[in-house]
């Protein structure tokens, strides 16, 4: 892949505190899992690489408002996040009890999401890309190969990777920059997407590599 700043960005799904803090929602279910991987420095660490090197950097977060707690059905993660007010917003034009809320950043990225050159895209509503801006914001600035990373591996990720690969970008999945929950009945998410990105990525890249790329 040839990664350099001119077409190349980052992009990353759900750096919010309900799946990446210990006081998240979902952290029982994706704890271990961070912190196996360094999750949180990795994604830390991508963003520095980013900004150091003049890289753009979009985010693809996760809001559900008042409006979509009255969907009639769901998958069982669908279910699990409405039923614990996972990235929940009072709505689409207010911020109020956003601030250190679950679908706030998480406070070690925030500099680098809210320093007024990072594009924050609309919301995805399920899992994928499809429901946001996030392709038209990319093409608008000539991108076309991406370096992904962010929560959930098996769900977002996954789901982003797959419709940007599809829309014709070229994308590296940064392996150890996401993690996934573990489920008691549903299994390992991590080892389940971790397969799927070797068969779909481009490239499936250490926070070690995709750093020393973007220099």
């Amino acid at each position: 892949m040839n990664i350099n700043k001119n077409d190349t960005a980052v992009v990353l799904t759900d750096p919010q505190n309900d799946v990446l803090s210990e006081q998240g929602v979902a952290w029982e279910l994706v704890g271990d899992s961070i912190k196996e991987n360094k999750t949180v420095e990795n994604l830390e660490r991508l963003l520095q690489a980013a900004k150091k090197n003049g890289f753009e950097v979009f985010i693809s977060p996760h809001y559900y408002y008042s409006t979509d707690q009255v969907w009639k059905f769901g998958g069982p993660i669908e279910k699990m996040m409405h039923e614990t007010k996972m990235f929940a917003r009072t709505g689409a034009l207010s911020l109020d009890g956003f601030s250190r809320s679950g679908a706030d950043w998480l406070e070690q990225l925030k500099p680098f999401i809210t320093d007024g050159k990072s594009v924050v895209v609309s919301p995805h509503k399920i899992f994928g890309p499809e429901t946001n801006d996030l392709v038209v914001q990319l093409r608008k600035r000539d991108i076309r190969t991406i370096i992904l990373g962010g929560m959930l591996a098996n769900l977002c990720v996954e789901a982003h990777l797959r419709e940007l690969i599809e829309q014709g970008f070229e994308v590296a999945v940064v392996k150890d920059a996401t993690a996934a929950p573990r489920h008691p009945q549903l299994g390992d998410g991590y080892k389940s997407a971790l397969t799927n990105f070797g068969f779909i990525a481009n490239a499936v890249l250490s926070t070690d590599e995709a750093v020393k790329a973007m220099q």
